[in-house]
């Protein structure tokens, strides 16, 4: 909930159109402030570790994208995105196992962008549109706004259930409705940092084409991979589909450079409502991505990163087990940056919060990660491992477990003195 006094005295809210009453401010952004304090450790944030950046040779590509490209910098650019970027981005799929050329891709201003640009391109209000539960919030926050019925399918340590899904569809058919688009984060998923195993990606493949069910797949963190087998991206599989990628974990957030992989005449749609939002992406962004690319060793920055965050994860999960009482349990990534806890259902992770914050650790509750703020993810929360090193992640989960035991407590009060009942 924003903390805005402007909601309590706006003279213009009628005006607002409908679509405003649905839209809700990013959990993660509204813990930003509180995070910001120095008596406070952030597990809340899944924020790339910038630091392993050659900060020297981006610097020197700063300068020679300059001298290099002249006052075209600065300039508008193609609304697909510089053709010279596309053509690195190729490269960059096929190390994924994915073939395409420049003309299957378009480039956006974050794979954020990107989420909005499908939901304005492709949600009329009502419709029914399919993602994980919990899913990524950002992708509630794109999709929310045009009104559709979303409804969330559970995950285990393979990813989407395909069997609760088949359930959803044929349900779905059966009334005789259908989904719109299947959304998933397949690889470290945002929030649960689990991984569908290839069973379950040949599977998802198959339901979609049965009941004819166009297929999302957003792909930020597979090259955060730190232990475990590679799965082959979905896309790698199936043309007739759409996959997002970015570069904000392998190079730089601030660069705001996303694309989407999709058949040509979705590109055109995404082309105009992309034309409507922001004309076109930063020419001087794409240019620094290209060069980084080309002249960095961008892989060997990336294997740094990803040992680093190979290391906080283990941490973390030690010191789980070491501090977190036996009724919670959680997921164990191979990679990306989140655990996704689930404590006894009598707990309020929204209320947990402020227990934390006093103990001086934040992190997402759960509801925020589900359409509806009702009961589903009441008892879980996100924490991420990838900002933080292991000294402070295992002195944010001691206090952490410190603010769960005052409530595990104040519960075991309340069944002494006959309150609730166990």
């Amino acid at each position: 909930m924003s903390d805005s006094p402007y909601i309590l005295f706006d003279e213009w809210q009628g005006d607002y159109a409908r679509r405003t009453k649905v839209m809700t401010t990013s959990a993660v952004r509204d813990l930003f402030a509180a995070a910001s304090r120095s008596d406070v450790i952030s597990l809340s944030g899944g924020m790339p570790d910038t630091h392993v950046l050659p900060l020297d040779q981006v610097k020197k590509l700063t300068t020679y994208v300059y001298n290099h490209y002249g006052d075209s910098v600065f300039q508008y650019g193609q609304t697909g995105g510089l053709p010279e970027l596309k053509e690195e981005i190729v490269k960059l799929m096929a190390e994924l196992g994915v073939a395409i050329e420049p003309r299957d891709l378009f480039i956006t201003t974050g794979a954020q962008q990107a989420l909005s640009l499908i939901g304005e391109s492709f949600i009329n209000r009502g419709d029914y549109i399919i993602t994980e539960g919990p899913t990524y919030l950002g992708a509630l926050n794109a999709f929310m706004p045009f009104e559709p019925r979303i409804i969330t399918v559970p995950f285990d340590d393979e990813g989407m259930r395909t069997d609760a899904l088949e359930e959803v569809l044929t349900k779905l058919a059966r009334a005789g409705g259908q989904a719109k688009f299947i959304y998933t984060i397949p690889t470290f998923q945002n929030p649960g940092g689990v991984t569908m195993s290839l069973a379950r990606r040949k599977r998802l493949l198959e339901l979609a084409h049965r009941f004819d069910v166009l297929l999302i797949e957003d792909d930020p963190y597979s090259r955060l991979r730190f232990a475990g087998e590679a799965v082959p991206a979905i896309r790698s599989l199936d043309d007739n589909m759409i996959y997002l990628g970015t570069v904000s974990k392998i190079f730089a957030p601030s660069m705001r450079t996303g694309w989407v992989v999709a058949p040509g005449p979705i590109l055109d749609k995404l082309n105009m409502a992309k034309q409507g939002a922001d004309l076109c992406s930063s020419n001087f962004n794409h240019l620094l991505c290209l060069e980084y690319f080309r002249q960095s060793d961008w892989h060997a920055t990336l294997a740094e990163a990803c040992g680093l965050y190979r290391m906080r994860a283990e941490a973390m999960l030690a010191a789980l087990e070491r501090y977190f009482p036996p009724e919670a349990h959680w997921t164990h990534p191979e990679g990306g940056f989140f655990v996704w806890v689930t404590l006894p259902k009598y707990f309020d992770t929204d209320e947990l919060l402020a227990t934390a914050l006093e103990h001086g650790v934040t992190f997402v509750p759960g509801r925020g990660c589900y359409p509806r703020r009702g009961g589903l993810g009441g008892n879980s929360m996100r924490i991420a491992f990838c900002y933080e090193s292991p000294e402070r992640l295992e002195e944010a989960i001691k206090r952490l477990a410190e603010a769960i035991q005052d409530r595990l407590e104040l519960y075991r009060a309340f069944i002494k003195a006959g309150v609730i009942r166990e």
